[in-house]
């Protein structure tokens, strides 16, 4: 699993998975996971090839973290793929079939996703399944 390592370490990961795509590579799953997520949002691609490892990218600045983003299309991917929690793979399909797009269903996922981790972070706990899948039957 990716996101038990450091930043700088997550962020050479994209950049490495982008590199070796673009090289065509072989690529291990997880690689080929990210560099699909990174071919997908061009706007970050700069911020994914950059040696700065340490650039901040805060609300305040008016910035999307890019590597927050990615990473959060990569954990709905996930959770989609493996139905964790129960239930999310129908709320995604549902959300799928309403825009016309999985891109799209994952972006109005991913604020339910933001917002149930931000929530366990600040209360120092798990993070609450059933008010995601709440969130989320809302979106769908």
């Amino acid at each position: 699993m990716i996101f038990g390592q450091d930043r700088d370490e997550l962020r050479r990961m994209y950049r490495e998975a982008l590199r070796k795509s673009r090289a065509d590579e072989v690529l291990s799953p997880l690689e080929a996971q990210i560099a699909r997520v990174v071919e997908e949002h061009p706007e970050y691609q700069a911020a994914v090839r950059s040696d700065d490892l340490d650039a901040e990218f805060t609300p305040e600045s008016g910035q999307t973290n890019p590597f927050l983003h990615m990473g959060l299309h990569l954990a709905i991917r996930e959770q989609v793929s493996t139905d964790r929690p129960p239930g999310i793979t129908a709320i995604h399909t549902r959300i799928v079939r309403r825009q016309g797009d999985q891109h799209a269903a994952e972006h109005l996922m991913m604020e339910a996703l933001a917002e149930t981790l931000w929530e366990a972070q600040s209360s120092n706990q798990a993070p609450d399944e059933a008010a995601y899948l709440e969130r989320l039957a809302r979106v769908s």
